[in-house]
């Protein structure tokens, strides 16, 4: 095992994650040295805007990749709702059909970060509800990566959190969304954003109908 700092912060929301994907995006400085991945359950029935949401807060470009596009540090990438974004070998997009994996997209993005980036992820749960994210937050951890889990007292939904801290203890930091976003920068070796000034950095977009 090395000890070079993680390049992939793979973060699963669900229900309320939103909320708590926004305030932890914000405190996220433009020099993080690391591709952020994002994997948040959406309805394939409407039109996603989350591109357009996360284009307001991140301090990065925001990328929805093609099939083997290189995953490049310093660009947030995300899939649309019926194409499920993983990772595969040399750090290149794979992306998935929908069905099965439209309630298991978190799970298949951690286990794919674990099987080909290991130690150089930090794979974060939020907000959500249900169980995705656990089986496949154990692969990084079991990989060498980090894991990194929103506290269920701080989530508007805190079963998914709940379901990750439990399926086997195997989890390096649980805090409220401005720990993570610290702990995220300490990992990395970067100084995190003031939240008081993040908040005010930009302002968040009017959403139509959700993400």
């Amino acid at each position: 095992m090395t000890n070079s700092p993680p390049d992939i912060v793979a973060i699963g929301a669900s229900a309320g994650g939103l909320e708590a994907l926004e305030k932890l995006l914000l405190q996220l400085p433009r020099e993080l040295p690391a591709a952020i991945v994002i994997a948040l359950h959406r309805p394939v029935e409407r039109t996603s805007y989350l591109a357009e949401i996360l284009a307001r807060l991140v301090k990065m470009p925001v990328v929805i990749p093609k099939e083997g596009e290189l995953l490049e540090r310093g660009n947030c990438y995300i899939g649309l709702p019926g194409r499920h974004l993983t990772v595969g070998p040399n750090a290149k997009a794979h992306l998935l059909p929908d069905g099965f994996y439209r309630v298991h997209s978190i799970h298949a993005l951690f286990q794919s970060l674990a099987r080909h980036a290991g130690e150089r992820t930090i794979g974060v749960v939020l907000s959500g509800m249900l169980k995705d994210g656990s089986l496949g937050l154990r692969a990084i951890k079991e990989a060498g990566g980090v894991t990194l889990v929103q506290s269920p007292h701080d989530a508007a939904y805190p079963e998914m959190p709940q379901n990750a801290i439990a399926y086997d203890g195997a989890i390096d930091f649980i805090g409220p969304v401005d720990a993570i976003a610290e702990e995220i920068c300490r990992r990395v070796g970067v100084a995190p954003m003031a939240a008081a000034t993040a908040a005010t950095s930009k302002p968040l977009l009017r959403r139509p109908s959700g993400p």
